[in-house]
């Protein structure tokens, strides 16, 4: 990681809710949402939070680094239809080693969405990479 990754650093960034990201969307493998309510999906409001910090990190991580999610603590607090627009602010604000710390804002058009915290590791990926593989070959293989 750089030396510019330090806490108080800030990101915004905001996507328009169509019916992709909505509940009755999430993967059949997850189960049956088609009678659910169209409405932005809390999945994807994590999904936006990790994409959000992930957008922040980009420049302040080195060659061959990204970051994996490995907490989220975030309430989703008001319905979104389709067609409104979702707001994510996240602020870093501690970083413990590779271990990184979001507090994390998110809001509608209407008003405030949901709320919370979000951890991160920094990870180097060719190291990750040969883990997982071998992981994967044990599992397989037994």
């Amino acid at each position: 990681m750089l030396e510019t990754l330090t806490p108080g650093l800030t990101h915004t960034a905001s996507l328009t809710v169509d019916d992709s990201v909505t509940v009755p969307s999430l993967p059949a493998a997850l189960g049956d949402f088609n009678d659910m309510p169209v409405v932005f999906a809390t999945a994807y409001l994590v999904a936006f939070t990790e994409a959000t910090c992930i957008q922040l990190l980009e420049e302040h991580l080195g060659d061959g680094e990204r970051s994996v999610g490995t907490h989220a603590d975030l309430s989703h607090l008001a319905a979104t239809p389709v067609g409104m627009t979702v707001t994510a602010e996240v602020e870093l604000t501690e970083v413990d080693g590779k271990a990184l710390t979001f507090q994390v804002r998110l809001r509608d058009d209407a008003g405030p969405i949901g709320a919370g915290t979000h951890q991160r590791a920094i990870i180097r990926t060719e190291p990750f990479n040969r883990r997982l593989a071998q992981k994967t070959a044990e599992y397989t293989s037994g």
